[in-house]
């Protein structure tokens, strides 16, 4: 009833054992330029903690969330472990899912 309200929460956990270099922070921001150019990336930022951050994805499907997730350069170095879960955007076009 609201898959166009879809979108898909991101948690990349950071690994501190992993290191994390300059160029690899570039490649992943490069990736999330490149999600965004799609229309496939909503939001994303780290935790101020420093122990990861989060995206706000669009995807068609959850697979098709954790296939964008798992080519992320953080991802692919092992420096970042991925959570990816489903959620609905509650909002005045949706009418705050049938409750607003």
């Amino acid at each position: 009833m609201y898959e166009e309200f879809r979108r898909y929460v991101v948690e990349l956990r950071r690994r501190p054992e992993v290191p994390r270099s300059e160029d690899l922070v570039r490649e992943h921001v490069a990736y999330l330029k490149l999600l965004a150019a799609r229309g496939q990336l909503e939001l994303a930022g780290p935790f101020e903690d420093q122990g990861g951050g989060l995206l706000l994805l669009k995807a068609g499907s959850q697979e098709e969330a954790e296939a964008l997730v798992a080519q992320d350069p953080f991802v692919l170095a092992g420096s970042s472990e991925p959570v990816v879960r489903a959620m609905t955007l509650s909002c005045p076009e949706n009418g705050h899912l049938g409750f607003g």
